[in-house]
């Protein structure tokens, strides 16, 4: 399964050595109510100072020698390149070959996606949301990459199909947005109609039917519940007001 370091989950995926990945548990430092108590993200009511404590704890924690890139996520299908700390660019992800700079992206029921290539010389984090993972984002995010081929893939704690109810406008999309016809028969096997008008929709199911259309096919992770594991991780479908979990990944020196 998975190790945990202090708070954090590290992915356990066969990414090269030099190539670091963090996932935050919710269980750690000192936010309050709602966002109790590793709450990462600004933009949802918490304690602005006690927000920007916890990054300051996550950053001395994991010995980041740069800030986070800290995006304004706004569930499209941007992935900002080779960004420099301190600017909060619109996008939901981030790419980077930039040596020890932090990819990160915040997530409470939508898909944090972690990817790197074999060579260890490319990373990127990416925020997939129904919306996003329709839109093209995964794709988005690999072609900034200078080979898809070499691209490996961790999906982290998103909510799963069991609680993930939707309309079935959502099916409609995604099958509007297909590749191709072996696309479009994996979308179909991600939503399990559960009554006339409703559907049980399956990110991980959806992110690797992406994935591996794209030639991506070394996918791991995909094996979490946002919405049932509790004590673990933050989510907006069942608590509405609450924190965000912290999904990085950064290039490090040998």
């Amino acid at each position: 399964m998975n190790k945990t370091s202090f708070d954090y989950l590290i992915p356990e995926w066969p990414a090269p050595d030099n190539v670091q990945a963090v996932i935050t548990f919710r269980t750690c430092a000192q936010s309050q109510g709602p966002y109790q108590s590793f709450n990462l993200a600004t933009h949802v009511g918490d304690d602005p100072q006690q927000v920007e404590a916890n990054r300051n704890f996550l950053k001395q924690q994991l010995k980041l020698q740069k800030q986070p890139v800290w995006l304004n996520q706004v569930h499209g299908t941007e992935v900002i390149q080779n960004p420099v700390s301190g600017f909060l660019p619109a996008a939901d992800g981030c790419f980077s070959e930039q040596l020890k700079q932090p990819c990160v992206v915040l997530t409470a029921d939508c898909l944090p996606i972690l990817l790197c290539n074999q060579q260890g010389t490319q990373v990127a984090a990416v925020h997939a949301g129904w919306r996003g993972l329709c839109g093209g984002i995964i794709r988005n995010a690999l072609n900034c990459f200078s080979a898809m081929s070499t691209v490996i893939a961790y999906l982290g704690p998103a909510i799963s199909a069991k609680h993930f109810e939707v309309g079935p406008e959502v099916l409609v999309e995604f099958l509007s947005n297909a590749i191709n016809n072996q696309h479009r028969a994996e979308i179909q096997k991600a939503f399990v109609k559960t009554t006339a008008d409703r559907y049980l929709a399956d990110l991980y199911a959806l992110a690797r039917a992406e994935l591996n259309n794209a030639g991506v096919n070394d996918v791991f992770g995909g094996d979490f519940c946002s919405f049932s594991q509790f004590d673990q991780f933050y989510s907006y479908r069942r608590d509405k007001n609450c924190g965000r979990n912290a999904s990085l990944i950064w290039r490090k020196s040998l």
